[in-house]
């Protein structure tokens, strides 16, 4: 699983962003049960995702952040 690069992600549109950060999610839940049920082979899957998930809530926390200073400003 190739991790998206920062760019690519601030590239992405705002409803895309919380699809993936879904997703990811989603996808931290199902290694954690499989890892639970002993049927986890590939335990390196864990930091990817998790590197993922924080590009994703970085951006996030990025654009609400100038958002709201931006309406303070005007």
């Amino acid at each position: 699983m190739a991790r998206p690069s920062i760019a690519d992600v601030r590239a992405l549109a705002d409803s895309a962003l919380s699809e993936q950060i879904d997703a990811t999610r989603r996808e931290l839940f199902q290694l954690r049960f499989q890892q639970a049920t002993r049927r986890l082979e590939t335990t390196h899957q864990f930091k990817a995702a998790r590197i993922k998930l924080a590009h994703l809530l970085t951006v996030q926390n990025e654009r609400q952040r100038s958002g709201g200073t931006a309406a303070v400003s005007a």
